[in-house]
């Protein structure tokens, strides 16, 4: 039996939300020089107001919104203080009637901490911000929300393939190159750290940024090894989001690649600088043109060489690609109608021969000085393909 109401659970967590927020946006504004708008009980009023007027009804809900906004823009307009503190009332008066939408706590939870956690960014956080790369981050924004959904979804002949997919495409692994980009870029790291959010965005990059530094610098075989083992986990992601039965077949194999190469690199690991790793923001239009046109390319070839040479010439040419960018042509073979296990060796052929590649880069780009990392990527690079060949 239940003997204390829910509105009274929900009130008191509304009330203890609301106050502690209003306690953040006070050291906020007293860490930045802001003149405030009310106090910690001021915001935990609103919050208690905010629950009973939804409570009672909406009409006099909206109203009681209406009526502070214009409290806190009459404050704003004569102060000319921060808008900051009306954004903040908006969220608190929202947490009752969030509650009562979802008959639970998840939702105002979740964005009182979200909230904490953007009014404090700056304690986790260093950042500068390229006026450059918010321009391309608005224009992505504004080709994958308003672009995407007007391209024809019939697919396109021959490749069997529409351009709202092949759009669909470059906006998701786009975005997950973008997610490792900004923690790479934003986060304070060490170069393990790097290492592990570089092979997310591009392992072939993070390889040669190593290497080149591995002349000066001691230790850094392990980030690079550490690097490929985080390629891995990239292409499951890629395929359980684009083919999840492909990607069920592919768990094994890369996750078994994966822990080897992280055993490789623990093995060589030892204490090194931090190392600062960057590169052309994968947002920029031409690198998503650019990989459009590759995805396309890809598909395209792959079903010329099976047409004419079958499963031993698209292995073939799996480890032809291998020494290029391999994700069009991993997206390329998710997306298609061959067998899986065609399409898993293939894959694994294609990781294989780009290990290689990484392995030759990591000898060059050193100077010879990174020999562990050559080695234990040689090695990767021949059980890959020598698993995709055998076994498979």
């Amino acid at each position: 039996m239940n003997f204390v109401p829910n509105d009274l659970v929900y009130l008191l967590i509304v009330v203890v939300l609301s106050f502690v927020t209003g306690l953040e946006l006070k050291t906020f504004k007293q860490n930045h020089s802001i003149s405030p708008i009310g106090s910690a009980r001021t915001y935990t009023f609103i919050g208690i107001i905010g629950f009973i007027f939804y409570k009672i009804n909406i009409f006099l809900y909206i109203s009681g919104f209406l009526g502070l906004s214009v409290l806190f823009f009459i404050y704003y307009f004569k102060k000319q203080t921060s808008i900051i503190s009306y954004l903040i009332m908006a969220i608190v008066y929202s947490f009752g009637a969030l509650i009562f939408i979802y008959q639970n706590i998840w939702m105002s939870t979740l964005l009182f901490v979200l909230t904490i956690f953007i009014l404090n960014y700056k304690n986790y956080f260093h950042i500068k911000i390229d006026q450059n790369e918010i321009e391309t981050f608005g224009k992505f924004v504004l080709l994958s929300l308003v672009i995407l959904p007007l391209l024809p979804k019939e697919p396109i002949k021959y490749i069997n393939i529409s351009p709202f997919k092949i759009w669909l495409v470059v906006v998701v692994i786009s975005s997950i190159s973008y997610a490792s980009y900004l923690l790479q870029k934003f986060i304070k790291k060490g170069y393990i750290l790097t290492a592990i959010l570089g092979g997310l965005y591009s392992s072939t990059a993070t390889t040669v940024v190593f290497a080149k530094k591995a002349k000066n610098i001691n230790g850094l075989d392990s980030a690079i090894i550490l690097a490929t083992s985080m390629m891995y986990i990239r292409i499951l992601i890629i395929a359980y989001i684009f083919n999840f039965e492909v990607a069920k077949h592919l768990t094994f194999p890369l996750v078994l690649f994966a822990l080897l190469a992280a055993f490789f690199s623990f093995i060589f690991y030892k204490k090194s600088s931090n190392i600062d790793f960057s590169d052309k923001n994968p947002l920029e239009l031409t690198t998503a043109i650019v990989f459009a046109l590759l995805f396309v390319f890809m598909m395209f070839i792959t079903k010329l060489v099976l047409s004419y040479y079958g499963n031993v010439g698209l292995k073939i040419l799996s480890f032809i690609v291998g020494f290029s960018d391999i994700d069009p042509f991993v997206l390329s073979l998710l997306s298609s109608k061959i067998s899986i296990p065609l399409i898993t060796s293939s894959i694994l052929i294609a990781c294989g021969s780009n290990n290689i590649l990484k392995a030759i880069y990591s000898l060059i780009f050193s100077s010879k000085k990174a020999k562990k990392a050559f080695f234990a990527l040689l090695i990767l690079g021949i059980l890959n393909i020598g698993y995709a060949t055998i076994l498979i």
